[in-house]
């Protein structure tokens, strides 16, 4: 299939430029470059030593995306499915820049799902996330678990989920898999790709790995004084070659499969911030030196994944442990201590 990937020289959309061109998918990425870097392309073509179409454009500009589905067709590669990953993600920076949040997530997927409908592609699948569950009230989470958010990010993020639900409904051909996937860790075994955060990274994986490589001097633990064994808040890390194959599966399951589907994309297990400090000091053979602040707004205790579902319906589970996610966060990060601008 020709598949277009928005935000595909991102983090997550790299590694899953990666898995779509190992099964053999055309990948059309368009990525404004606002907070990732067009080596990480060059890299996922080195990888896979397939090629893959790139176009510099903003998911905002209508008459940009217009020209892109148009040239695709007289191509006659005619787009068959989007997978949307453009957008701002740091929990922290969408409650001090609200609205850049709502433009960029909200008013951005607006724009790439009604040129998507002029056009009549209709699979759509959504880098969603574990926020729109706020404050869990119960663990593990599961796809029924309420709604409700605790930081603009999440919020856009299920604004458009009920927009995907509403045209699910409104087009009986559209099909839409929203996948709320937990926090995502690690890189590519190769460490040719991985996490490349603009300025200061907004989570912790890459964080401790900057203190690690010596490019920081220490981590700043946002807060020891929440409900959990030892006190920081406790997150599902799923390794981002897991969550790549997990939107292949979607992509491979679904197409064509009309409605809206949901889906967590989680490991099942909790680790707290000093448990991935002590876990990646002891890998990488590198000393971790932290400091405990206040706790962020936004943030909350614990949250980790029920993902019975995902398994059952799209065979995915995930099959990375943290010990690969350290190893392999450590590799990228060794090899590229100033990430792609290392080169």
């Amino acid at each position: 299939m020709n598949i277009l990937v928005t935000g595909g020289a991102g983090y997550i959309g790299s590694h899953t430029c990666v898995e779509l061109l190992n099964e053999g998918h055309q990948v059309i990425v368009v990525d404004n470059l606002c907070n990732s870097d067009k080596e990480a392309l060059n890299r996922v073509e080195k990888i896979t030593a397939k090629e893959l179409s790139f176009f510099q454009a903003d998911i905002r500009d209508k008459s940009a995306l217009d020209a892109i589905f148009a040239e695709q067709i007289l191509k006659e590669q005619a787009i068959d499915a989007v997978l949307h990953f453009a957008g701002l993600k740091a929990v922290g920076e969408s409650t001090q820049h609200p609205l850049s949040y709502y433009d960029n997530n909200v008013h951005g997927s607006q724009v790439l799902l009604s040129v998507m409908e002029k056009y009549q592609v209709a699979t759509f699948i959504f880098s969603s996330s574990a926020t729109v569950y706020g404050d869990p009230a119960s663990l593990p989470i599961n796809e029924d678990s309420l709604l409700t958010t605790t930081n603009p990010y999440g919020q856009t993020k299920l604004v458009v989920e009920q927009m995907l639900k509403e045209l699910s409904l409104a087009n009986d051909n559209f099909t839409a898999v929203l996948l709320r996937y937990f926090n995502p860790a690690g890189a590519h075994e190769s460490g040719l790709i991985g996490e490349d955060p603009s300025g200061t990274p907004n989570n912790l994986m890459p964080y401790i790995a900057q203190v690690a490589v010596g490019k920081r001097s220490h981590l700043a633990v946002f807060g020891d004084d929440y409900n959990t064994p030892d006190g920081t808040g406790v997150r599902d890390y799923v390794h981002v070659v897991d969550l790549a194959k997990g939107h292949v599966k979607a992509l491979t399951k679904l197409h064509k499969n009309t409605g809206c589907h949901v889906f967590n994309l989680g490991t099942g297990r909790g680790y707290s911030v000093l448990e991935m400090v002590t876990t990646f000091a002891q890998i990488s053979g590198k000393p971790i030196t932290y400091k405990i602040e206040s706790r962020r707004s936004g943030d909350i205790a614990q949250c980790y994944a029920q993902s019975t579902l995902a398994k059952n319906t799209l065979d995915w589970s995930s099959e990375k442990n943290l010990t690969d996610m350290v190893k392999d966060t450590w590799r990228w990060q060794s090899k590229n201590p100033n990430g792609y601008a290392s080169q």
